[in-house]
């Protein structure tokens, strides 16, 4: 069994991949794992689209410029921000939440447990996640930067906010899935530079969906290693306090 350390020290950005075929089924399960990543209030806001078509490969290949980490993958995953489904998703975990404290909380603290949990999945995430070009975001910024006056306060609140916190939920989704590829000995490489308006209509996404990264996927070819792994010095990064 490989060693988190040996895992990471595999995991490159590959540029070129190899004609080797690889197995649908274990990215599907790489995929599954990546479910085990925490998002920001268990919201889980994304969706993965597994992309195997070759035709559709090709064209996602254009779509990112034909650069060689895209146009050699043998399958791509796309992950997506899916904010627009906040209601949808806060009622599920209400749900959930709401037979989690009925099985595992003492008697004398489920109604407690409850209320609070109404609160949040019931009103504060549909609250947080409403927009409506950008008033929302004003709104509940300032409401924050007053109660901030008083104690400390969550001032991450705006629009332009919140869709940040759905994106990094989603990124830390995709690394545990290239950290999971790299454990079943497949490379990928995340792709930054695309066409969004172009890959959100190959993909038929709806328009509340917003392309977190696309992380294409195979056998690397040795080409596709540029030279060593550079990274900035260890104690230039770290601060300790």
């Amino acid at each position: 069994m490989k060693s988190l350390k040996e895992i990471l020290e595999f995991r490159r950005a590959t540029r070129r991949y190899s004609d080797q075929p690889i197995d649908t089924e274990r990215v599907r399960e790489c995929i599954k794992l990546a479910q085990l990543s925490p998002t920001s209030s268990n919201m889980q806001l994304y969706e993965v689209y597994h992309v195997t078509d070759k035709a559709l490969l090709g064209q996602l290949a254009v779509a990112c410029f034909g650069q060689g980490a895209a146009s050699t993958a043998q399958q791509m995953v796309v992950f997506v921000t899916r904010q627009d489904l906040h209601r949808a998703r806060a009622k599920a975990m209400l749900a959930y939440e709401r037979e989690n404290v009925k099985l595992n909380s003492p008697q004398d603290r489920q109604e407690h447990r409850l209320k609070r949990w109404e609160l949040y999945y019931g009103r504060v995430m549909p609250l947080l996640n409403s927009r409506c070009l950008g008033i929302w975001g004003v709104i509940r910024k300032s409401f924050a930067q007053c109660i901030g006056l008083f104690r400390p306060m969550i001032r991450q609140v705006s629009e332009a906010d919140v869709r940040v916190s759905v994106h990094q939920s989603c990124g830390m989704v995709a690394q545990t899935f290239i950290i999971a590829m790299a454990e079943a000995g497949y490379d990928t490489c995340p792709i930054g530079g695309f066409d969004s308006l172009r890959v959100r209509r190959l993909l038929n996404l709806p328009s509340g969906a917003e392309i977190g990264m696309i992380v294409s996927c195979g056998i690397r070819d040795p080409r596709g290693i540029w030279g060593d792994r550079v990274r900035i010095p260890f104690e230039q990064m770290y601060k300790h306090r």
